[in-house]
């Protein structure tokens, strides 16, 4: 048994992610006068970016952070922060002080992230981050944001954000720990594409094994599944 209903194919995912990103938007604007987001990186999510864009949303009151990172400038074509602005940032009126992209430093990405952990814990007032929205995706290996199966990250207990060498990719990558996602309001995963079967029927299994399958530490709110990614 699922805990979700899945979608019959991609675009209509995207279409129901835009409307639920407005709709919960708007209401915490209305609530609490603000609205702050931890964004993911991919391709299903860059559609919806590129979407939002259409949207009347009160930007003004819109907190951008970013979930992830790789170790690249923010120039690289790599890198999550260029991919949203290109989608997204650069053609809606966001005031600059309301974007807080990680501060790589390509040869120092331990001073990176612990200067991330403490924008976090300003803008929160020294607390767990208390997201309105954390948006994940999850890799065909069970990762999500950057964390990645038997890295240091997932061992995290005193930081909300670290550096995370990934030797997958013999490269630093940076990501929230668990337990800052965890403390978000709502966290949605969306996960497309038949390559996420295997990773989707381990995430699933009553079998815990999170330092195989880092998505088993995550409690997601909410679910955009894709039908061609249920595992069989």
């Amino acid at each position: 048994m699922t805990p979700f209903e899945p979608f019959p194919d991609v675009p209509t995912l995207q279409s129901a992610l835009v409307n639920d990103f407005c709709a919960l938007a708007r209401r915490c604007v209305e609530a609490n006068g603000t609205f702050n987001v931890s964004l993911s990186g991919g391709s299903t999510p860059k559609v919806v970016y590129e979407r939002l864009r259409d949207e009347d949303l009160p930007w003004a009151s819109i907190h951008w952070f970013w979930g992830d990172e790789r170790n690249v400038p923010h120039d690289h074509e790599d890198s999550n922060c260029r991919m949203v602005h290109q989608a997204l940032l650069d053609h809606v009126p966001v005031p600059s002080g309301n974007v807080h992209p990680v501060p790589v430093q390509v040869n120092d990405p331990a001073a990176a992230a612990l200067e991330y952990d403490q924008t976090l814990r300003e803008h929160f007032a020294g607390q767990l981050p208390s997201w309105d929205l954390v948006l994940l995706g999850m890799g065909d290996d069970a990762h999500t944001a950057s964390l990645f199966p038997e890295t240091q990250a997932l061992q995290c207990t005193d930081r909300l954000f670290v550096e995370n060498w990934v030797p997958k990719f013999d490269a630093f990558r940076y990501t929230l720990c668990a337990d800052a996602i965890n403390s978000g309001q709502n966290i949605w995963f969306v996960i497309t594409g038949s390559a996420k079967q295997a990773a989707m029927r381990q995430v699933l299994s009553t079998n815990h094994q999170p330092h195989l399958y880092p998505s088993q530490l995550i409690k997601p709110t909410q679910w955009y599944v894709s039908a061609d990614a249920v595992p069989a």
